[in-house]
């Protein structure tokens, strides 16, 4: 009860600075979007990434914490979701592993060993971009917003050394993300329009421009979707539309495996489409 409660408050008070400086509100409605709430590290989790401590990365938001499971393979790059942190990617790391590919990943900004409070999509693709340009990996791999992240960074700053990219439960449409937003604070028309001024002034797109689905148009690497059917948190038809718009990708559809998709299956199936 508390739970559904507490973004309405949010949403009143903002709805309120509103009335007084649109401006103003709509910065701090964006703050409050981009509020890293939960994705630390727990005592269990260190314990599995201490070992594969690699570097710190400085971005100009902070320190990104990176992490290395050496192989004699080609460099893979893993992504990971919203309040998150690398732990996710512990069972596919671990066939990774027995695969020999040479394994990169990076906690995002305000997530898990990283620095910050704040996480948005220009940030994590910026961090993103940092990351692939040190360790030049061959095939991304992203979970959630990090598969958003993956295709927003290629179709941004396309590169001829990525072979191979993997969006796995990966939304589509920032203007669904700012939908499920006002309605969960219940946030007004004109605040919502204020905000969409504030993200197009400082980061160049309308909330229907940032689209991964408009951004598999051009992608012309070759690629893997996996979606479940149940997914609570990402529609399905998120990966649909992005299909229908890649030319060369594949499409693994699961059932009653959620969001995170944690399956021995279905990472056989990835490391076999990254050997193929």
């Amino acid at each position: 009860m508390l739970k559904a409660i507490i973004p309405k408050i949010y949403g009143f008070t903002l709805n309120l600075q509103s009335l007084i400086s649109k401006k103003a509100a709509a910065k701090k409605a964006f703050k409050v979007y981009c509020t890293v709430r939960k994705g630390e590290v727990s005592p269990l989790q260190e314990t599995f990434l201490e070992p594969a401590k690699h570097e710190l990365v400085q971005i100009p938001t902070g320190n990104l914490q990176t992490y290395h499971w050496p192989g004699t393979g080609e460099k893979v790059l893993l992504v990971h979701g919203w309040e998150s942190n690398v732990y996710r990617w512990r069972i596919l790391i671990k066939k990774l592993q027995e695969a020999d590919f040479d394994i990169f990943a990076f906690d995002a900004p305000g997530n898990g060993n990283s620095s910050g409070a704040i996480l948005h999509h220009p940030l994590y693709e910026t961090a993103l971009q940092k990351i692939k340009q040190r360790y030049t990996p061959s095939y991304l791999i992203g979970h959630s917003m990090g598969g958003m992240t993956v295709m927003y960074n290629e179709y941004k700053n396309p590169d001829a050394r990525i072979k191979k990219i993997i969006s796995i439960a990966s939304p589509s449409e920032y203007s669904e993300l700012m939908r499920y937003y006002k309605t969960l604070l219940s946030l007004s028309d004109t605040l919502m329009s204020e905000l969409e001024n504030y993200i197009k002034t400082t980061f160049g797109f309308q909330f229907h421009e940032f689209s991964t689905a408009h951004f598999a148009k051009t992608n012309t690497k070759k690629g893997l979707l996996i979606h479940d059917k149940r997914d609570l948190n990402t529609p399905y038809w998120c990966s649909e539309q992005v299909h229908a718009n890649w030319k060369n990708s594949e499409f693994i559809t699961t059932e009653g495996l959620g969001h995170s998709i944690q399956d021995n299956n279905v990472n056989k199936q990835i490391i076999d489409f990254l050997k193929s």
